[in-house]
């Protein structure tokens, strides 16, 4: 019997970021579907495992504990699998970085497709873009970040922070070429670490699944249509 019950839709965006946790501390889970997500985001609050207005959601089966929000999964996740480091400064840093990859792909969904892009929207969008790199290039270097090792946060190993973020940039950089350029250019260290902990066996296979079963999709829906149309 798998460890968890994942309810994301068949995309590799917000949910993937769980997905890839799980993964990287090996363990299973299931996918509960588009349909069976929909049916329960139109119940009463009452039926739901824990009251959420979209996913993902994520049941914990052993502990009978059901939890919504990304950023909250990924802390429960930390917290429950000793993924977490041992300060409270260095936890404080790994939660700042999952809630900064949170906003980052609401920026570049704008907020989840209040407008879609256009091309002066769009380049008016890439200096900020360019920031949010760089957000992450000066964290790596304050801890010893180069392009060819060392971890966003220190340690001798990847932590949340290192999958979380090889993650955002790695799974937006190979649907999106123009942004992986970008990211090479603006953040070389960050892309390298990048291209480091996605070549993890556990999330080298996890991103090989989701080729598999989601193609090229990123977000879905009008969003990432418009999205593809500015990026060529």
């Amino acid at each position: 019997m798998a460890d968890y019950d994942l309810y994301y839709w068949s995309v590799p965006f917000r949910g993937q970021f769980v997905r890839a946790v799980l993964a990287f501390a090996g363990k299973t889970w299931t996918e509960a579907g588009d349909a069976e997500i929909a049916r329960l985001m139109e119940a009463p609050a009452s039926e739901m495992p824990v009251p959420f207005m979209g996913p993902p959601m994520l049941i914990d089966r052993k502990a009978k504990f059901a939890i919504s929000e990304m950023p909250a999964i990924v802390l429960y996740l930390g917290e429950t699998l000793d993924l977490m480091p041992d300060t409270p400064a260095l936890r404080a840093m790994t939660l700042k970085i999952v809630n900064d990859a949170n906003d980052v792909i609401d920026d570049i969904t704008i907020d989840g497709g209040r407008e879609m892009w256009t091309e002066r929207r769009w380049r008016e969008f890439v200096p900020r873009l360019k920031r949010w790199m760089s957000f992450w290039e000066e964290t790596g270097r304050r801890n010893g970040l180069t392009a060819d090792a060392g971890f966003l946060l220190g340690g001798k190993s990847p932590g949340i922070a290192d999958v979380v973020s090889a993650t955002l940039w790695s799974t937006m950089a190979d649907r999106f070429p123009p942004i992986a350029v970008m990211l090479e250019d603006a953040a070389p260290m960050t892309a390298g670490l990048t291209r480091r902990v996605s070549a993890l066996p556990p999330l080298a296979a996890l991103a090989a699944r989701a080729r598999r079963d989601y193609g090229e999709a990123y977000c879905g829906g009008q969003i990432e249509a418009s999205l593809r149309r500015v990026l060529g």
